[in-house]
C-alpha cells in the first residue's frame, strides 16, 4: 500500500466524536448541571475533544470545565464510556465521563458560567435526574453514580446502558 493508498483509506473511514464531561457533586450527593444556551434541556459540564490539537479525553474534560464553569481541577478516575450511536444530523460519539469529585461551598461559590455558552446552573439530586438528563446522558450519569456507590470500575455503556 502505497502512502496515497493509506491515505485516502484514512480519509475513508467512518467519522466518531469524542466528548468528555466531568461529574461534580456536593455533600449531599447532588450533580451539578449546567443549562446551554445552545439547545434545550441540561447537561454536564463538558463538551468535545479537541483531538486535531492532540487533546485526551481527560484534557478535554478538564478544559472544556474551567471554560464553562471558571473551574480548573484536575479530575478523578474514569467512571464511564458511553457509545452513543449516530443519528442523521449528527455521527456516533463515544462520551467519557470522569470524576470531578465533591464540591465544598468555596467551590461553588467560585462558579463563574460561560456566558456564551450557559445560562445557568443547579445542583440535582439522583431521584430528579432523569426529569432534567432524559436518555442517555442520564442513563451514563447514573451508571456513573453507581461506579461510584459501589466502587466497581468503569462501566462500559452502549447509549447509557450497561454492556458486558
Amino acid at each position: 500500500m502505497t502512502a496515497t493508498d493509506f491515505a485516502t483509506y484514512i480519509a475513508g473511514l467512518p467519522r466518531v466524536l469524542a466528548g468528555a464531561a466531568a461529574l461534580f457533586r456536593d455533600a449531599a450527593g447532588r450533580v451539578l448541571l449546567v443549562e446551554p444556551n445552545y439547545r434545550d434541556g441540561w447537561a454536564l459540564p463538558g463538551g468535545t475533544v479537541e483531538s486535531d490539537d492532540g487533546e485526551t479525553p481527560r484534557q478535554g474534560a478538564r478544559r472544556e470545565t474551567a471554560e464553562e464553569i471558571g473551574l480548573d481541577r484536575e479530575l478523578g478516575r474514569l467512571l464511564a464510556v458511553d457509545w452513543v450511536h449516530g443519528t442523521a444530523a449528527r455521527p456516533p460519539l463515544v462520551a467519557y465521563l470522569y470524576d470531578g469529585g465533591v464540591l465544598g461551598e468555596d467551590d461553588f461559590k467560585a462558579i463563574r458560567l460561560q456566558e456564551e455558552e450557559l445560562l445557568s446552573w443547579r445542583l440535582v439530586p439522583r431521584e430528579e435526574l432523569a426529569e432534567y438528563l432524559p436518555g442517555a446522558l442520564g442513563r451514563r450519569v447514573l451508571a456513573a453514580l453507581d461506579v461510584l456507590v459501589g466502587g466497581a470500575g468503569t462501566a462500559e455503556l452502549e447509549n447509557g446502558h450497561r454492556v458486558g
